[in-house]
């Protein structure tokens, strides 16, 4: 992929949705709620997908949960870590770096801090954002045996129809871990 725009050429790494979702289809359970992925997914699972991420972008809303997370010795590195924003906290935060520019800066300024490795998209709000604008390569899902009944779906409504390529599909334990390239569409003329 080669987007001018955003100054992201074929010679670095990918971006990528990385989601862990239950059968049902939901990231995130009743309150945003996360722990369950801990129960089934940890960082020795995929390692070749930690070796890959050279940084990660995320909303405001993961990284409050991660950081209950982290608090609970859950935490998942990839990285350099930049968390897209209107309001950075009160009181900083020195393991990320918090941006309040445009979506497309911010996606360009993480795969800049990934070393050619690949930028991962963490977040429902972002990642749609970042597959609305095309700015996506690949998305990675772990599905978890569990079933939630409700909760964050994996894709938030008004999401228009994106195509995908299923390229690998593995499984490691309890978990499976699907990828999917994403297909270009081609923009309309003008934009």
């Amino acid at each position: 992929m080669s987007d001018v725009s955003t100054g992201i050429g074929a010679s670095t790494g990918k971006v990528v949705v990385n989601r862990a979702m239950s059968l049902d289809g939901f990231i995130a359970g009743p309150g945003h709620a996360m722990d369950w992925i801990a129960e089934y997914l940890t960082a020795d699972v995929f390692p070749e997908v930690m070796a890959a991420t050279g940084a990660m972008l995320v909303g405001r809303g993961t990284y409050e949960v991660a950081k209950r997370m982290a608090e609970q010795d859950t935490a998942y590195d990839g990285g350099a870590q930049f968390v897209l924003t209107h309001e950075p906290p009160d009181k900083p935060d020195p393991t990320v770096t918090f941006l309040t520019c445009g979506l497309e800066e911010a996606v360009a300024t993480a795969r800049s801090a990934a070393g050619g490795r690949n930028l991962e998209i963490l977040g429902a709000d972002v990642a749609a954002q970042c597959l609305r604008r095309g700015l996506v390569d690949e998305i990675l899902v772990y599905v978890l045996p569990v079933l939630l009944g409700d909760g964050v779906r994996f894709s938030p409504p008004g999401l228009d129809r994106i195509d995908l390529e299923p390229f690998s599909n593995t499984q490691a334990g309890a978990v499976t871990m699907l990828r999917f390239r994403v297909r270009k569409q081609a923009q309309p003329s003008g934009s």
